[in-house]
C-alpha cells in the first residue's frame, strides 16, 4: 500500500478524463522520481490555470479579456468558425487553412435538451453586430454535432449570410480534437454551403 500522499495524488489524477487508476499510479511514480524543481514548476503551472479566463467575445480560453485570435486584427473579421470546445480551435489552427474568427459554443445540443446553456444567443448577436458574412459550422460529425449544426442553420438563415459546414473529410463520429491536420485542412477547404 502506498503512503497517504501517493494515494491522494493517485485519486486526483485518476479523476482526470482518460486517466484510469493504473495510469494515475504510473504518473505518480514518475513524478516521485523527478527533482524538486521540476515538481515545483509543475505545481506552479497547474495553479496558473486558475488565472486563465474565458474570452468575453468568443468564449475561448484567454489570458486577458480577449483571446489571441480575437485580438489579432490581421484575421478575417468577417467569418466566424463555430466550434464545440476550445480544443477544436487548436486542431483547426494547426491546419493553417483558416484565418478568421471563432466562436465556442461550450458543447452541443443533447437529445431532449434545449441547448439553453450554449453560447448561441451570443453567436447571433456577434453575427448581427460584427458585419459577419460567413459562418462555418465546425461541430463534430456526430449525431449531436449534426443536430446542433442544423439548429444553428435555422437560427442564422434569417440573417441572410452564407452558412457552411465542414466538408466530410471527417468521418462520422470523429472528434476534431483527434483529427490530423491534413484531414482538417481538407474539411475546411471543401466546406459546403448549407441550403
Amino acid at each position: 500500500m502506498y503512503p497517504k500522499a501517493f494515494q491522494k495524488l493517485i485519486k486526483n489524477l485518476a479523476s482526470l478524463p482518460s486517466v484510469g487508476p493504473k495510469m494515475a499510479e504510473r504518473l505518480v511514480l514518475f513524478l516521485f522520481k523527478q527533482d524538486i524543481e521540476k515538481i515545483r514548476d509543475f505545481a506552479e503551472n497547474l495553479l496558473e490555470i486558475k488565472n486563465m479566463k474565458i474570452c468575453k467575445r468568443c468564449f475561448n480560453i484567454a489570458e486577458a479579456e480577449l483571446c489571441e485570435y480575437c485580438k489579432d486584427e490581421r484575421r478575417d473579421q468577417h467569418s466566424i468558425c463555430v466550434v464545440e470546445e476550445p480544443l477544436d480551435i487548436i486542431s483547426l489552427e494547426r491546419t493553417k487553412a483558416y484565418t478568421g474568427l471563432y466562436h465556442v459554443l461550450g458543447g452541443v445540443i443533447q437529445v431532449g435538451d434545449s441547448g439553453a446553456e450554449l453560447k448561441i444567443p451570443e453567436l447571433i448577436s456577434r453575427i448581427e453586430n460584427e458585419k459577419i458574412t460567413e459562418v462555418i459550422l465546425a461541430t463534430n460529425p456526430t449525431t449531436e454535432g449534426d443536430a446542433t449544426a442544423l439548429y444553428l442553420k435555422r437560427k442564422i438563415q434569417p440573417l441572410g449570410i452564407k452558412i457552411t459546414r465542414l466538408g466530410r473529410g471527417l468521418s462520422t463520429g470523429a472528434d476534431l480534437e483527434y483529427a490530423d491536420e491534413l484531414t482538417l485542412s481538407e474539411a475546411l477547404t471543401n466546406r459546403k454551403e448549407l441550403l
